[in-house]
C-alpha cells in the first residue's frame, strides 16, 4: 500500500514537471524564454517546445501585423498653414528579445515609444510640404517618407513599421470658419457681378426695344400722314371735279350745308345786312317762299325754324354773328 502511494506521488510529480516543461507555440506567436528574468532564447517556429520547469518562464509575443492609431494633432506645413492630421500606423514585432529589453513584455510600452516617433516624423516631413501636396496625389510619397523616418527609430525597439497612413488632414476650426466666410464673400461678389451684368443686359434689351418701338411708331405715323395726305388730295380732286361739272349747284349745296350748320340748334339768331351773300338764294326766291326756304334746313334736322329779322339788319358790319 505504501508503495502504491509512493508511485502515485512520483507519477504526479513527474506529470507536474512534464506539464511545466512542455508548452505550445502558436503560429501567430513567437516565444521568449527567460530564466530568473533574464532572456536566454527566442522560439519563432510553431509547435511543441520544452523549457526547464520552475526556473524558466515563457513570454509570448504577437507576430501578426499590429496597429497604432495616433490622436489628431495640429501640424504647421511648409507654407505656414496649420492642419489637423490624423494618422494610423501598422507595425510588426521582428525582434522579441530587443522588444523585451527596450519596452517590456506588453504592447502598451511600444505604444508609448511609437507615439512620439510618429509625431516627430510627421512634423519633420510635413514641415517641408505645402498644403496642395498634402491634398494631392503627392500624399503617397509623403506617407512613404514618414514611414521611413519612423522605421529608422522603431528598429531600436525590435519592431518594423510596415505602413503609416494619413487618415485625414483638415484645417483647424477657426481656419475653416475663415475660409467658409471668404468663400461666401466670393460667391456673393460673383452673384453681384452676375446681377449687374443681367441688369445691364436687361437695360440694353429695353433700350433696343424702345428704339424699335419709336422707329415703328414714327414709320407708322409717317405712313399715316402720307395716306391721309393722299386721301385729302383725292377728296380735294373729287370736290374740284364736282365743282367744275356744275359750279352753280355746288355753290347752292354748300350754302344749304352752311344754313343747316347755322340753324341746327334752333336757337341761333343772326344779325346780317339784307344784301349779305348769306341770303343770296333768299333774294332769288319769290317773296312768299323766302321764309319757308330759310326754315327748311332747320326743319329737316328736327328743330323749329329760326326767325330771321331783316328789319334789324346792320348794314355797316356785314358778316355772321351768333348769339
Amino acid at each position: 500500500m505504501n508503495r502504491l502511494v509512493v508511485f502515485g506521488a512520483a507519477a504526479l510529480v513527474l506529470l507536474i514537471v512534464a506539464l511545466s516543461s512542455l508548452f505550445t507555440v502558436h503560429q501567430t506567436q513567437q516565444v521568449l524564454i527567460t530564466q530568473f528574468g533574464e532572456p536566454i532564447r527566442v522560439i519563432r517556429e510553431p509547435g511543441l517546445a520544452v523549457k526547464l520547469p520552475f526556473i524558466q518562464s515563457v513570454i509570448t509575443v504577437d507576430r501578426r501585423l499590429l496597429d497604432y492609431d495616433a490622436p489628431g494633432q495640429e501640424v504647421i506645413l511648409g507654407d505656414q498653414r496649420r492642419v489637423v492630421v490624423d494618422t494610423f500606423t501598422r507595425y510588426r514585432i521582428v525582434d522579441p528579445l530587443r522588444f523585451y529589453q527596450t519596452v517590456g513584455a506588453t504592447e502598451a510600452g511600444i505604444r508609448l515609444r511609437l507615439g512620439p516617433a510618429v509625431s516627430s516624423a510627421l512634423r519633420n516631413t510635413l514641415g517641408n510640404e505645402p498644403l496642395m501636396a498634402v491634398l494631392s496625389a503627392d500624399r503617397a510619397r509623403i506617407m512613404g517618407e514618414i514611414r521611413d523616418r519612423v522605421n529608422q527609430e522603431a528598429r531600436s525597439f525590435g519592431i518594423q513599421v510596415e505602413d503609416v497612413r494619413i487618415r485625414r488632414a483638415d484645417l483647424p476650426e477657426e481656419n475653416t470658419q475663415a475660409i467658409l466666410a471668404r468663400m461666401q464673400s466670393e460667391r456673393e461678389r460673383v452673384a453681384r457681378e452676375q446681377r449687374a451684368e443681367g441688369a445691364e443686359q436687361a437695360q440694353r434689351i429695353r433700350a433696343s426695344a424702345e428704339r424699335e418701338r419709336t422707329v415703328l411708331l414714327a414709320e407708322a405715323q409717317s405712313q399715316a400722314e402720307i395716306l391721309r395726305g393722299q386721301g385729302e388730295q383725292q377728296a380735294i380732286a373729287i370736290f374740284a371735279d364736282a365743282f367744275q361739272r356744275d359750279p352753280e349747284f355746288y355753290q347752292f349745296w354748300r350754302t344749304m350745308q352752311a344754313w343747316r350748320e347755322a340753324f341746327s340748334d334752333g336757337e341761333s339768331r343772326l344779325l346780317l345786312s339784307p344784301d349779305s351773300e348769306f341770303f343770296r338764294y333768299f333774294r332769288s326766291m319769290p317773296q312768299n317762299n323766302a321764309t319757308a326756304a330759310a326754315a327748311a334746313p332747320a326743319a329737316g334736322n328736327g328743330a323749329p325754324p329760326a326767325p330771321v329779322d331783316t328789319a334789324q339788319a346792320v348794314p355797316e358790319q356785314p358778316g355772321t354773328q351768333a348769339r
